[in-house]
This record gives structure tokens, sequence and C-alpha cells, in this order.
């Protein structure tokens, strides 16, 4: 498995931060990495590897295929968008050691000229349902779309999020806003620098941040407890129906 810096399948071990700052203020930050890849082109690990790091459409969209990209482009097919074979790079957790969670799955959608045509925010919650956010983002490189998805327990489905989405390079930096009622509720950062995807590099990761998404699963809701300790109102988690092309 070789790589260089500035391409692609790349590693970002990140700091993931979320601030609540309503209704009580709460804090939390989670070390941890994850992967850039181009969708036409995933990593091809040593065999000895590949429980550390496999990538399988059936965790993304609807799961009814084993390629990511047949599943994203269905996905954009309802929106009418086609790719015309232009480049999708994705950044995500991998599947490691048979497990996987991925809260965000971002994918940067281009044109074949290269140019940006869209980006695809892949939101999973922890009652094993999931949706997509079609974003256009604007010069500066944000974007605001309603809310239409259940993830915190204490946070209802109404509000929306303005996202920062710039495409990965040197350095890794994404930022999610949950506004309501025009107040800010939540903040969540994605902070992370490039490293090759190199079977050190890899290795390194997960001896630092061993079964790296089942630890982000169970921080969840850890800090998901710890919130309810606090006394905050659980919101009634309404029925989701699956979206087109993702069925």
């Amino acid at each position: 498995m070789n790589a260089s810096p500035g391409q692609v399948p790349a590693l970002y071990p990140s700091v993931i931060t979320h601030v609540r700052t309503s209704p009580r203020h709460y804090r939390l930050t989670h070390r941890t990495y994850l992967w850039l890849i181009d969708l036409d082109e995933p990593p091809r690990l040593p065999l000895a590897l590949r429980p550390l790091a496999r990538f399988n459409g059936r965790d993304h969209f609807g799961g009814g295929t084993t390629d990511i990209k047949a599943g994203l482009q269905a996905f954009l097919a309802t929106h009418g968008i086609t790719l015309d074979g232009g480049r999708v790079l994705m950044l995500a957790h991998a599947r490691v050691l048979g497990y996987v969670f991925n809260p965000l799955s971002l994918y940067w959608c281009h044109g074949p000229d290269g140019e940006l045509r869209c980006v695809v925010a892949e939101v999973h919650n922890t009652y094993g349902e999931r949706h997509c956010y079609l974003l256009s983002p604007d010069a500066a490189q944000s974007a605001d779309v309603p809310k239409e998805f259940y993830v915190s327990p204490f946070f209802p489905v109404e509000g929306e999020y303005r996202m920062r989405l710039p495409t990965p390079g040197e350095r890794l930096g994404v930022t999610l806003h949950f506004d309501q009622g025009g107040r800010r509720r939540f903040t969540a950062t994605v902070r992370g620098e490039r490293r090759p995807a190199t079977t050190g590099v890899l290795l390194r990761a997960a001896v630092r941040h061993p079964w790296s998404t089942l630890a982000v699963s169970v921080a969840i809701r850890r800090h998901g407890i710890a919130l309810w300790l606090r006394g905050l109102p659980v919101q009634k988690r309404p029925r989701h129906r699956p979206q087109e092309g993702m069925k």
C-alpha cells in the first residue's frame, strides 16, 4: 500500500469536537482517524491489513450494492444529477475489525472537467437509520440546508444546518452548525492533518486508536447518557422514511 502526500488514499488523524450551547452548555472532544479515498480507486491493502480498513457499499446509502459509487449515483439520479464519470472523494471511517459507524460521511462530487458539482453529506444515527443531504457549496465553501433527520435525542428535527466543507488538502477542516429559532444550538468541527496511507501510517493509527469505529459509537452513547443524567429532556423520535434511491 503506497501513497504520497497530496494524493489519495490518505489518512487524517483528527480531533472531533462537539459543543452544545443550548439548552445546556456541554463540550466533548474525541480523537480518531478518517480516510479520504477516491471511490474509483479504493485502497488496496495487503491481505493481513484488510481487517483494519474495508469499504463496502452495504455500509452506505441504501446498502443495496457492494459499490459505494453506485449507491451515490443512484441517490444523485433522484435529484437529476449525473457526474459523467467525474471523480468522487469520500471522507469517512473504514470498517475496522468487522465494525463501522459513520456519524457523517462526506462526498465531494466532481464532473469530468474536475469542477465540483455538489457535496453529499450522509448522516447515520445510532438507531440504524441514515439520511443524505445534497449540498451546493458557495464560493466560501459553505452550504445551508434544513435539518430533516433525527440524530441527537436531545434536539428536535426542526432547524437548519450550516456546513463549511472545504475539500481536504494538507489539512482537514470541516464545520457543522445547527441553528434553531435564530439561535445556535450546536457546533461540530473535524480538524486533522493529511498523512500518506502507507502501511506504517495505518498501523500507527490503529495502535493509537484501536477498534476506532466502535470507539466512536461508544463515545456517542456515553456522552448521551451523561447529558441525560444532567436532566436534558429527550425529544420524541419521528418515524424515518427512507429516501428515494436509498431503499
